[in-house]
């Protein structure tokens, strides 16, 4: 049996996760839930590690972990919604030398990776 301090502890977690989805979804307009095989889709997790996606522990790219966190993206831009679905849409308007290809990842599915990121 759990005792009530843990239940709590736990309780509090949950509670933190609803909020960070919460504010992703209204940052970014798009579903978390689509993302998985969006990043499957695309091979973005050949190239970066993606907390939450199997198998995705690439190191070419940047570790994508705690990216809500961050300043930046890629180093280059302020770390905002509009500029991560941006970024992930035509990543050479904001850096043309980055190794980041333009995978053709459409508004909306830019919108739901970017949404998962800030909730994870």
């Amino acid at each position: 049996m759990m005792s009530l301090t843990a239940a709590l502890a736990l309780a509090d977690v949950y509670r933190q996760r609803s909020e960070k989805r919460a504010a992703a979804v209204a940052m970014t307009k798009g579903d978390p839930d689509r993302a998985p095989a969006i990043f499957r889709r695309y091979g973005c997790a050949g190239c970066h590690t993606i907390p939450g996606i199997a198998g995705a522990d690439g190191k070419v790219g940047g570790d994508l972990s705690a990216l809500r966190e961050r300043v930046y993206i890629a180093g280059v831009l302020n770390n905002s919604a509009d500029n991560l679905v941006g970024w992930i849409v035509m990543p050479q308007a904001h850096s043309p030398k980055t190794a980041m290809p333009a995978t053709g990842i459409s508004d909306q599915e830019a919108r739901d990776l970017a949404a998962y990121l800030y909730a994870n």
